[in-house]
């Protein structure tokens, strides 16, 4: 009689119990099958395993000597590594016994003389930490992120070293956007790293998406970045070039069920958009470079629309934002096709709740200042000309049919923050 197939949890902690059993090498060699096993997890079962109880059983591993430091941080690192790009928050190991052992080693290492310090082992005990903490960290800040950024300064070219820069900017880039801390922690160096890499284009994907992620968190709460973001460094120029040659390398024919699992072209996108959703509302400059980055996501938009639902779908955030600011024109929006690709969303059979709620959210922004009027005789014309054009768009896609039957899903009004108008005039641009 056969055998059930053992899932891929089992196998990973049979492996993980048998860790003692092992020399050094052969430890190493076990976490690289555990780190296969990691990968083909989904996401639910990710979450299911690493739980409070079994990153305190590692600790016990550990006081009983089946686990070497270097084999447990190299194992820790796997684990965070690919928690982040699953996207998938793990609140187990901040409540751990195995947290707190961390953070005593960082201090550790960081209190001994400078001849005696370990400089691989603190960065990687400092990735370890970022990259499996959720929310605000400690006093370790001004540790860590100091030697993360050193590591990712490095300048050479080797596929190794490209790893290890990868991995110390991503740890960088999971730091909580709400946390603040001073720039002459960070700065320069963040901006040297990007200078460079717009030069020389030798960072990976990942590596280059994350330090841009790491500086527009830090913009969430301080607005003296702008300049910088915008004019010295050229955000939006940055996000246009990655978003193209990303969208370029994916397959897009390809339908939902014959994706396996995500690549990594689809898995720094869906970043990219996070991070250009966090950078528009706070953002007060506003240029051509970044009208062009709301022409890309149009077009990334009209790419995954198909059969990359997930992707297609964190487009639509972008563009509600970009339509709420006072410094993006609505004939930009209109000449973009962000007008058409909303329409195109809201005709969608499966569109989800979250999503209607945006782009009704968006109509009703472009509606109500276009209604808004301007002291400029030209600006008026203009205004009414596109008024008249965007009117009549929506009145060849049926909009007036398409809200109603949107205000038949009522949980919409209730489940969002901000409230819908039950009067569809709201959502029409009378000239």
């Amino acid at each position: 009689m056969a055998k059930e197939p053992t899932s891929k949890s089992q196998i990973f902690l049979k492996k993980l119990s048998q860790m003692e059993q092992f020399t050094e090498a052969e430890q190493k060699h076990k976490i690289e099958e555990m780190d296969d096993v990691m990968k083909e997890m989904d996401r639910n079962d990710f979450f299911s395993l690493f739980t409070n109880g079994l990153f305190n059983k590692i600790t016990k591993i550990i006081e009983e000597n089946g686990l070497l430091i270097e084999n447990l941080l190299l194992l820790l690192k796997r684990i965070g590594y690919l928690k982040v790009l699953k996207g998938i928050l793990l609140y187990g190991f901040e409540e751990s016994s195995l947290n707190k052992r961390i953070e005593k080693m960082i201090i550790e290492e960081e209190m001994k003389e400078e001849e005696k310090r370990n400089e691989k082992l603190l960065i990687d005990i400092c990735e370890c930490y970022f990259l499996l903490n959720e929310g605000i960290f400690s006093e370790t800040l001004s540790i860590c992120v100091p030697c993360l950024l050193k590591a990712a300064l490095k300048k050479e070219e080797d596929e190794e070293t490209q790893k290890e820069k990868e991995i110390a900017l991503l740890a960088l880039s999971h730091i909580d956007r709400h946390y603040f801390f001073r720039q002459e922690l960070y700065l320069k160096e963040i901006t040297e790293i990007i200078k460079h890499q717009q030069k020389h284009r030798n960072l990976t994907k990942l590596a280059y998406q994350s330090v841009w992620k790491f500086l527009i968190n830090r913009f969430c709460t301080n607005n003296f970045l702008e300049d910088t973001i915008v004019n010295e460094l050229h955000f939006g120029r940055e996000a246009v070039r990655e978003l193209e040659e990303l969208t370029r390398r994916i397959d897009w024919k390809k339908k939902k069920e014959e994706r396996r699992k995500e690549t990594e072209e689809e898995i720094a996108l869906k970043r990219w958009l996070d991070v250009i959703n966090y950078f528009i509302p706070p953002c007060k400059l506003w240029n051509e470079e970044l009208v062009e980055l709301i022409n890309s996501i149009v077009q990334l938009f009209r790419a995954a629309k198909d059969n990359h639902s997930v992707i297609s779908n964190q487009c639509i955030y972008p563009l509600r934002n970009a339509a709420e600011k006072r410094n993006m024109k609505i004939e930009d929006l209109l000449k973009s096709g962000a007008i058409d690709a909303i329409s195109e969303e809201m005709h969608r059979r499966t569109l989800n709740e979250g999503v209607a709620f945006e782009c009704l959210q968006f109509f009703t922004t472009i509606s109500r200042r276009l209604e808004e009027k301007k002291r400029d005789e030209m600006e008026e014309e203009q205004r009414k000309a596109t008024k008249m054009e965007i009117f009549e768009k929506m009145e060849e896609e049926g909009y007036e049919d398409i809200i109603a039957s949107f205000h038949g899903v009522i949980s919409i009004r209730y489940k969002y923050n901000r409230e819908l108008t039950l009067n569809n005039s709201d959502y029409f641009v009378n000239v």
